[in-house]
């Protein structure tokens, strides 16, 4: 284990063994509640601008992955596939925000917010691919697209821009998508990979209220109206549809209420 907490996002960050990107996460997250990491170092080394990936999945544009059907087990494979490749991102914008802000002058409890979201992500995707396994099938065995690293990338320069885009618009939709898609797979039978995401939607509620939090923090050291800023940074920095169905009660009872987002919405912004 490096002696910083930064170095050891870092390290996380950096491999492209999976196996070893979860053990480093959940280790450093561990290290960090106990206290037993700095916080950064003088050696720590230089944020990666891409992390660690192995060779598998092939990553292909978002238009050529084919449409799952969830009637069938190659079709539930699909979507844990493609739900897993979501943790797996998440694991790594976790320690991204870890490792690239580490340098600024932040309260130690930001870290401490986020290493527990990189933990939980870490046990998300662990879940996930288990259930693949016991399904015959693994992680890297389909397609899948690259689009989410690409709000690291846009945000890199900019935490608050960071905190609109990722807790507050990625995580928020799964927010609105994960109770129906357990549903639907319980209706199926599927009741295992459903109890997974049970698992992962009520962790996800906590990871949306941490972006909210530290949003609404930065934005009033700022000197800045939290709603008015999120809208102005989805707008430059987010190349989705912000679309409705909208979970609202839980969006709302983790701090991010209509008014960040309704203006945002494919359906307002048509009017």
């Amino acid at each position: 284990m490096p002696d910083s907490l930064r170095a050891a996002a870092i390290d996380a960050l950096s491999a492209a063994d999976l196996d070893r990107k979860v053990l480093v996460t959940r280790s450093a997250a561990g290290a960090w509640r106990t206290r037993t990491l700095s916080l950064r170092a003088p050696a720590d080394p230089a944020t990666p601008t891409r992390p660690g990936r192995p060779e598998k999945p092939d990553l292909v544009a978002p238009r050529l992955l084919k449409k799952r059907n969830l009637n069938s087990e190659s079709g539930r494979i699909a979507l844990i596939h493609a739900l897993a490749h979501i943790e797996l991102n998440a694991i790594d914008l976790a320690l991204d925000i870890v490792a690239r802000f580490a340098t600024q002058n932040i309260p130690l409890s930001f870290f401490d917010n986020w290493m527990q979201v990189a933990d939980d992500e870490a046990r998300h995707f662990t879940l996930l691919r288990d259930r693949l396994r016991e399904m015959g099938a693994d992680y890297g065995d389909l397609p899948a697209h690259d689009g989410l690293w690409q709000a690291a990338t846009d945000t890199s320069g900019d935490l608050t821009a960071r905190l609109a885009i990722v807790p507050l618009v990625l995580e928020a939709r799964g927010l609105d998508v994960t109770p129906g898609l357990a549903t639907t797979l319980r209706d199926l039978g599927d009741t295992q990979t459903a109890a997974i995401l049970d698992v992962i939607y009520n962790d996800e509620k906590t990871h949306v209220a941490v972006g909210a939090k530290w949003f609404r923090f930065f934005c009033a050291r700022e000197g800045a109206h939290a709603a008015d800023r999120f809208r102005v940074l989805v707008r430059k920095h987010f190349h989705g549809q912000v679309k409705p169905p909208f979970n609202d009660r839980a969006r709302s009872a983790a701090g991010l209420t209509p008014l960040f987002y309704r203006a945002l919405s494919s359906a307002s912004m048509s009017r």
